[in-house]
């Protein structure tokens, strides 16, 4: 080697080191970057909870029957509702968890402390009513679309085996690992969006029809309003999410009624409107791209009388494919598994608190045999509707008009207390979100009167 290549070598040779350690780094830098958004991801996950599953139980087997029979029926002209409720269903679900929070009590709770008990009453009789009656047209949703992959089992058998399950989960597990099987169940409903990801949509027409309102006043057409409207801004989902963040703060230690009250920190306050705005923002993602998928492949291939969620799965397979149709049936049976415990669950905690027996899944069977009894009668009568003949597909829709009915009383008072200074101290509604739970309990109430006209006249 001649002195000229050593030297060339030599003085190189920190050029070399240099460029190394700037590739060290930057590969450094991109693993932390991704290490750092991992962990933000992790952040945001833990931080989600009861307005997450929430807001995910909306779209129950009774929310998908519905959205699909509006995209079958009536093509995109229904997809404006997705992005028409989300901030009114996500104000109003932000109201009830606010309220748990700053009260430390359930919503029956509240209603029962500031309100005639007929009125508590009323509301808890049509509560269970309505949810009893959603229970067991979803058992039967379930079923019908296990069937779907599964013809020779039987259906007795299945909606049976659904609700046993749905009770272990609720009755023997400790309330934390139920909550985080609810978390990681929500995800179910990602398949929606996939399969809707998998056609060849018209990016136009979509994007136009979640902007355009497109409706008529037919009485067709004011009946699948209401029952929209009932089953995704529903009052079985209120009294949920109020009671789970009372739950949430006894997971946190936060044992009596003056803790909770006390306790409360304008920190939780934000991530709790944090979990409930992406919780309702989800479930209205899964509505449109539910109602655009059907409006794509049925409606345009003229399959127009769809009138339930197992239907709606059977009728896609032709037209989007094998993996569409396992998505959305797989869709209809997590949702389930989802929706039937906190319809249940939610129907236990109004009549726990409205006759003050111990109430609160943190509980033990034995420390809240009321309360667990109750869940135990609203799940076997909602499992015996579907050996009287009910008609599974017709039930679907009419419990959503029916949530659509009921809403309206309860909105009423949730605005009306989540309105109150002497309730809420500082917390309480402020003019822009107090105007907003008015304007919808006026619509709900005008859409109810409407459809009530339209079955009449």
């Amino acid at each position: 080697m001649n002195n000229k290549k050593l030297a060339e070598k030599i003085f190189s040779a920190p050029a070399r080191i240099l460029e190394a350690g700037i590739e060290a780094t930057e590969g450094l830098a991109k693993a932390v970057d991704r290490r750092t958004g991992l962990n933000r991801a992790k952040t945001f996950w833990h931080n989600l909870g009861p307005g997450l599953t929430t807001g995910a139980a909306d779209d129950d087997p009774s929310g998908i029957a519905t959205y699909s029979q509006a995209g079958s029926r009536f093509g995109l002209n229904f997809a404006w509702l997705s992005v028409f409720t989300f901030p009114f269903m996500s104000v109003v679900q932000e109201m009830c968890a606010r309220i748990g929070m700053v009260t430390g009590r359930g919503l029956a709770g509240n209603i029962r402390r500031h309100y005639p008990k007929g009125v508590l009453y009323a509301c808890a009789a049509l509560l269970f009513f309505a949810n009893t009656f959603n229970i067991g047209a979803n058992l039967g949703a379930m079923a019908e679309a296990t069937k779907l992959v599964a013809p020779n089992a039987s259906f007795a058998w299945l909606v049976v085996g659904f609700a046993l399950l749905s009770l272990s989960l609720q009755i023997f597990w400790p309330y934390a690992r139920y909550a985080k099987y609810l978390k990681w169940l929500a995800l179910i409903l990602l398949s929606y969006i996939v399969s809707a990801a998998m056609l060849n949509l018209d990016g136009l027409a979509v994007l136009k029809s979640a902007i355009v309102p497109q409706f008529s006043f037919g009485r067709e057409q004011i009946f699948m309003i209401c029952a929209i409207l009932g089953t995704t801004i529903s009052p079985y989902l209120f009294f949920w999410q109020t009671s789970q963040e009372v739950e949430e703060e006894i997971l946190a230690g936060r044992k009596t009624i003056k803790q909770r009250q006390v306790l409360t920190t304008p920190e939780e306050i934000k991530k709790m409107r944090v979990d409930v705005w992406f919780g309702m923002f989800f479930s209205n993602l899964v509505m449109f791209f539910i109602i655009v998928t059907c409006a794509a492949v049925l409606f345009n291939n003229g399959i127009t009388n769809i009138n339930s969620a197992a239907q709606a799965a059977q009728a896609l397979k032709p037209f989007a494919g094998n993996y569409a149709f396992l998505l959305f049936t797989a869709g209809i049976i997590g949702t389930g598994l989802l929706a039937v415990p906190i319809l249940a669950g939610s129907a236990s905690y109004a009549l726990s608190e409205a006759f003050g027996f111990k109430q609160g899944l943190y509980r033990k069977l034995k420390q809240a045999t009321a309360f667990y009894g109750i869940i135990i009668i609203a799940m076997g009568l909602g499992l015996l509707l579907n050996f009287t003949g009910l008609d599974p597909i017709k039930a679907l829709i009419y419990s959503a008009v029916i949530n659509g009915l009921v809403a309206p009383l309860v909105l009423v008072l949730i605005v009306d207390m989540s309105s109150n200074r002497k309730i809420m101290g500082d917390l309480a509604n402020r003019t822009l979100g107090k105007t907003i739970g008015w304007v919808i309990t006026a619509i709900m109430i005008l859409v109810g009167v409407a459809t009530l006209a339209s079955l009449i006249i």
